[in-house]
Protein backbone atom coordinates (compact mmCIF):
# COMPACT_ATOMS: atom_id res chain seq x y z
CA UNK A 1 0.00 0.00 0.00
CA UNK A 2 1.07 3.41 -0.75
CA UNK A 3 5.01 4.59 -1.68
CA UNK A 4 6.89 2.15 -0.32
CA UNK A 5 9.98 3.44 -1.62
CA UNK A 6 10.20 7.19 -0.32
CA UNK A 7 10.23 8.15 3.25
CA UNK A 8 11.33 6.06 6.03
CA UNK A 9 11.09 2.46 6.30
CA UNK A 10 7.94 1.17 5.47
CA UNK A 11 6.22 -1.12 7.93
CA UNK A 12 6.42 -5.16 6.57
CA UNK A 13 4.61 -8.26 7.69
CA UNK A 14 5.65 -11.83 6.31
CA UNK A 15 2.40 -13.26 7.56
CA UNK A 16 2.24 -17.44 7.23
CA UNK A 17 -0.23 -18.98 5.76
CA UNK A 18 -3.13 -20.32 8.32
CA UNK A 19 -6.02 -21.53 6.24
CA UNK A 20 -7.68 -22.54 10.05
CA UNK A 21 -7.01 -19.31 11.70
CA UNK A 22 -7.49 -16.64 8.57
CA UNK A 23 -10.04 -18.03 7.09
CA UNK A 24 -12.15 -20.30 9.22
CA UNK A 25 -11.24 -18.19 12.48
CA UNK A 26 -9.95 -20.54 14.38
CA UNK A 27 -9.52 -20.00 17.83
CA UNK A 28 -6.12 -22.68 18.38
CA UNK A 29 -3.84 -19.36 17.02
CA UNK A 30 -3.59 -15.82 16.98
CA UNK A 31 -2.26 -15.49 13.11
CA UNK A 32 -6.00 -14.03 12.18
CA UNK A 33 -5.68 -11.15 14.57
CA UNK A 34 -1.79 -10.78 13.90
CA UNK A 35 -2.81 -10.56 10.03
CA UNK A 36 -5.86 -8.26 10.80
CA UNK A 37 -3.47 -5.95 13.39
CA UNK A 38 -0.95 -5.72 10.31
CA UNK A 39 -3.36 -4.80 7.74
CA UNK A 40 -5.20 -1.97 10.06
CA UNK A 41 -1.60 -0.48 10.97
CA UNK A 42 -0.67 -0.37 7.71
CA UNK A 43 -3.94 0.79 6.68
CA UNK A 44 -3.43 3.65 9.30
CA UNK A 45 -0.28 4.54 7.58
CA UNK A 46 -0.81 5.00 4.64
CA UNK A 47 2.10 2.88 3.00
CA UNK A 48 3.55 -0.84 3.95
CA UNK A 49 3.55 -4.36 2.66
CA UNK A 50 2.00 -7.76 3.53
CA UNK A 51 3.66 -10.87 2.39
CA UNK A 52 1.42 -13.55 2.78
CA UNK A 53 3.98 -16.61 2.90
CA UNK A 54 2.35 -20.09 1.48
CA UNK A 55 4.04 -22.26 4.01
CA UNK A 56 0.57 -23.59 6.29
CA UNK A 57 1.34 -25.34 9.65
CA UNK A 58 5.17 -23.70 9.94
CA UNK A 59 5.56 -25.53 7.00
CA UNK A 60 4.14 -29.35 7.71
CA UNK A 61 0.92 -28.78 5.42
CA UNK A 62 -2.96 -28.67 5.85
CA UNK A 63 -3.35 -32.10 6.59
CA UNK A 64 -0.47 -32.62 8.50
CA UNK A 65 -1.94 -29.34 10.35
CA UNK A 66 -4.72 -31.17 11.30
CA UNK A 67 -3.44 -34.38 12.44
CA UNK A 68 -1.14 -31.92 14.63
CA UNK A 69 -4.32 -30.70 16.01
CA UNK A 70 -6.16 -34.03 16.83
CA UNK A 71 -2.51 -34.54 18.96
CA UNK A 72 -3.07 -31.31 20.69
CA UNK A 73 -6.44 -32.13 21.21
CA UNK A 74 -4.46 -35.34 23.54
CA UNK A 75 -2.84 -32.96 25.83
CA UNK A 76 0.45 -31.91 23.64
CA UNK A 77 1.31 -29.08 22.50
CA UNK A 78 2.04 -27.51 19.21
CA UNK A 79 5.86 -28.11 19.25
CA UNK A 80 5.42 -31.55 20.70
CA UNK A 81 2.31 -32.03 18.20
CA UNK A 82 4.91 -31.56 15.15
CA UNK A 83 7.51 -33.57 16.36
CA UNK A 84 5.25 -36.67 16.97
CA UNK A 85 4.82 -36.50 13.64
CA UNK A 86 8.34 -36.53 12.56
CA UNK A 87 8.83 -32.96 11.81
CA UNK A 88 10.64 -30.06 13.19
CA UNK A 89 9.31 -27.31 15.92
CA UNK A 90 9.03 -25.09 12.60
CA UNK A 91 9.77 -26.08 8.92
CA UNK A 92 9.52 -22.60 7.14
CA UNK A 93 11.87 -20.93 5.31
CA UNK A 94 11.71 -17.14 4.00
CA UNK A 95 13.68 -17.11 1.00
CA UNK A 96 10.43 -16.68 -1.14
CA UNK A 97 9.25 -13.52 0.76
CA UNK A 98 12.67 -11.79 1.53
CA UNK A 99 12.89 -11.87 -2.58
CA UNK A 100 9.39 -10.65 -3.02
CA UNK A 101 11.08 -7.28 -0.93
CA UNK A 102 14.41 -7.28 -2.56
CA UNK A 103 12.27 -7.06 -5.90
CA UNK A 104 10.45 -4.05 -4.14
CA UNK A 105 13.24 -2.27 -3.88
CA UNK A 106 13.45 -2.65 0.08
CA UNK A 107 16.85 -2.34 1.92
CA UNK A 108 15.14 -0.90 5.19
CA UNK A 109 11.87 -2.10 7.06
CA UNK A 110 10.14 -1.58 10.25
CA UNK A 111 9.32 -5.32 10.55
CA UNK A 112 6.38 -6.30 12.10
CA UNK A 113 6.69 -10.09 13.80
CA UNK A 114 7.31 -11.84 17.03
CA UNK A 115 9.42 -14.46 15.12
CA UNK A 116 13.54 -14.03 15.92
CA UNK A 117 13.68 -16.37 12.78
CA UNK A 118 12.22 -13.82 10.34
CA UNK A 119 13.97 -11.25 11.71
CA UNK A 120 17.14 -12.63 10.89
CA UNK A 121 16.47 -13.94 7.50
CA UNK A 122 15.79 -10.37 6.69
CA UNK A 123 18.88 -9.03 8.30
CA UNK A 124 20.91 -12.40 6.56
CA UNK A 125 19.57 -11.44 3.15
CA UNK A 126 20.95 -7.45 3.64
CA UNK A 127 17.80 -5.72 4.33
CA UNK A 128 18.25 -3.59 7.60
CA UNK A 129 15.12 -3.82 10.47
CA UNK A 130 15.32 -0.61 11.60
CA UNK A 131 13.01 -1.28 14.04
CA UNK A 132 10.70 -4.29 15.05
CA UNK A 133 7.24 -3.77 15.95
CA UNK A 134 5.96 -6.43 18.14
CA UNK A 135 2.60 -8.13 16.62
CA UNK A 136 1.00 -8.48 20.05
CA UNK A 137 -2.29 -9.42 20.29
CA UNK A 138 -5.13 -10.05 23.06
CA UNK A 139 -4.68 -13.53 24.03
CA UNK A 140 -8.17 -15.53 24.92
CA UNK A 141 -8.61 -18.64 26.63
CA UNK A 142 -8.03 -21.11 23.96
CA UNK A 143 -4.67 -19.05 22.93
CA UNK A 144 -2.78 -18.97 25.90
CA UNK A 145 -0.93 -22.59 25.77
CA UNK A 146 -0.25 -21.41 22.25
CA UNK A 147 1.20 -18.03 23.02
CA UNK A 148 3.42 -19.88 25.81
CA UNK A 149 4.63 -22.36 23.66
CA UNK A 150 5.69 -20.33 21.02
CA UNK A 151 7.35 -18.21 23.78
CA UNK A 152 8.95 -20.40 25.77
CA UNK A 153 9.63 -23.18 23.03
CA UNK A 154 10.41 -21.55 20.11
CA UNK A 155 11.88 -17.97 21.20
CA UNK A 156 8.73 -15.60 20.20
CA UNK A 157 9.10 -11.95 21.50
CA UNK A 158 5.84 -11.94 23.19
Amino acid sequence: MGDITQGPPPLVRIHSECLTGDVFHSLRCDCRAQLELALETISREGRGVVVYEHQEGRGIGLLNKLRAYELQDRGLDTVEANEQLGFAADLRGYRMPVEILQFLGLKSVRFMSNNPQKLEALEKAGITVAERVPAVVDAVDSTEGYLRTKREKMGHLI
